[in-house]
């Protein structure tokens, strides 16, 4: 799906007026009907107090088109309008001017913090204050509105975006936004529902479409794009009935260490788990027997030193992909072999943990990555990276321009996984926080080192292997609960991941 910036919308608003041949008023009731509609399906006329709270540009239109529909039908509804600028759009005026028309429950103006009216936490709060435009603070007061509708504990169901959020920036710490059980998002979710820093505001969100142009919506490129089932299904490629191991491709996984050595074997069992027709683990002689009991199914080599870490990384296979970082320490030795290891080495690499912080404290080795080497960073060792960023804007903006000089896909890993590369995002939907647990990460660059072994290209596999990798942890937790979940529960979980792809559809996203 894709994720449309704010100037894309109102493009796509203007080519559809212009093409429907329709006043712009028309959309703004296009919008409030349709988003009346989905509430009245789910109240079915039961007489819940509503309160709505309208600003004075579009979006406090499309609430007042709500607020008409609501009382028209019966709908306990009471209606503020929040007036904060002397200024009000044209559109607004004309659905004020509708509202009137129809009810003599005229709505009640709003116009400092001295009179705040009474929200109780029975119920159902729509904000439509501010839209997509929003682009600098509230004024006080109404902060202070924002305020007294969160401290009410009421259902608040958010127009488009929550009042108070911005689309491409974070507000100041001190800037209060309105928290929304639910937000009705026009056309195309926001990216800013999906960063850690603004998706706190949105417990759960549902695109309407309004029928905003489709072919505006189709041919128009997009810089972010949300991965859901039907992304990953046409990504996805069938096995044929003659073929062998040889045909899916040879893993090698290079890590572990004394102490460490299960970071390597949830690696491999996951790059088996995932596809990969062969794997073999590279690991310090100490872990020979280590691997060998736990994953009869793997390989193994070591170097040729009898330490508790690589001193070296010489092997005699010809491997199509490796992954390399996990558990491996950073000692001096290692980061010898791992310098000695990307002088040489041209293929399909996958770069995880220990290699990455190897990297981190000499930046010059960057220079030697393969193209389209697949980074996975958590936060910390994207920061030992890319350096310290100011907010999660910040931090895309920092990731997207490091992936495009050392032209690698990083893996910006978190509640929702955001894989970058060439200046576009890729925001996975996937997962849960019962998965911020100790060696998920290790599954995960097993899980992408599998799929490129099978022959999909580092960035397509990236995408995939992160939505098969939440997808096992949300199937996964009615098991074992978000405390109780382990890296190996994942691993167990890929082959339902994948059977999953193919299950009855699922329903339009919804993020809590």
């Amino acid at each position: 799906m894709k994720i449309f910036s704010r100037k894309q919308l109102r493009e796509a608003d203007q080519v559809t007026l212009k093409k429907e041949g329709i006043p712009s008023i028309n959309l703004m009731e296009r919008a409030g009907g349709y988003a009346y509609q989905w509430l009245h399906q789910r109240l079915q006329g039961g007489q819940v107090p509503i309160k709505i709270f309208c600003g004075i540009g579009n979006n406090g239109g499309d609430g007042l088109v709500i607020a008409r529909y609501l009382l028209e039908n019966g709908y306990q509804t009471t209606v503020y309008i929040v007036n904060y600028s002397d200024k009000r759009s044209e559109d607004f005026l004309k659905a004020l001017d509708s509202l009137k028309e129809k009810t003599t429950q005229w709505p009640e103006l709003l116009k400092s913090a001295s009179y705040l009216p009474e929200i109780n936490s029975g119920d159902i709060v729509i904000d439509a204050i501010f839209g997509i435009g929003l682009n600098r603070p509230a004024p006080d007061w109404v902060q202070q509105l924002f305020a007294h509708i969160n401290a009410s504990k009421a259902y608040v169901l958010a127009i488009d975006i929550p009042s108070g959020l911005y689309m491409d920036a974070v507000p100041a710490t001190d800037e209060e936004v309105i928290s929304a059980s639910y937000v009705l998002s026009f056309q195309s979710p926001k990216l800013v529902f999906f960063l850690p820093q603004t998706g706190k505001y949105v417990q759960m969100w549902e695109t309407l479409d309004i029928g905003l142009d489709r072919d505006y919506l189709i041919n128009t490129p997009t810089d972010v794009e949300l991965i859901g089932k039907q992304e990953i299904l046409q990504m996805y490629r069938p096995r044929q009935k003659f073929s062998h191991k040889g045909t899916y491709g040879h893993s090698m996984l290079v890590g572990g260490s004394f102490g460490k050595m299960g970071a390597v074997v949830l690696a491999t069992r996951a790059a088996l788990r995932t596809g990969s027709g062969l794997a073999t683990a590279y690991v310090p002689q100490l872990g020979v027997d280590i691997v060998q009991t736990a994953l009869p199914e793997a390989m193994v080599l070591t170097d040729n030193f009898n330490g508790k870490t690589f001193e070296e990384i010489d092997y005699d296979i010809e491997p199509d992909v490796i992954g390399i970082g996990v558990g491996m320490g950073t000692d001096s030795f290692t980061k010898k072999a791992l310098t000695d290891f990307l002088d040489d080495y041209e293929g399909k690499l996958v770069v995880d943990a220990d290699a990455l912080n190897c990297i981190a404290a000499d930046p010059k080795l960057l220079e030697d990555l393969p193209n389209q080497a697949v980074l996975t960073p958590h936060p910390k060792e994207l920061e030992r990276l890319i350096g310290s960023w100011e907010d999660d804007f910040d931090k895309l903006e920092k990731t997207a321009a490091f992936a495009k000089i050392y032209d690698v896909i990083v893996v910006i890993k978190g509640a929702h996984t955001i894989t970058v590369y060439d200046y576009r995002l890729y925001v996975n939907t996937t997962g849960n926080p019962g998965m911020a647990t100790a060696g998920a990460g290790d599954v995960l660059t097993g899980m992408i080192t599998g799929l490129i072994a099978q022959g999909y290209g580092p960035l397509q596999a990236a995408v995939f292997a992160v939505y098969l990798h939440g997808r096992a942890g949300d199937l996964a937790v009615p098991k074992t609960s978000y405390q109780g979940l382990l890296a190996g529960d994942l691993v167990d979980h890929i082959g339902a991941a994948f059977m999953d792809l193919f299950s009855e559809p699922e329903p339009a996203p919804e993020q809590d």
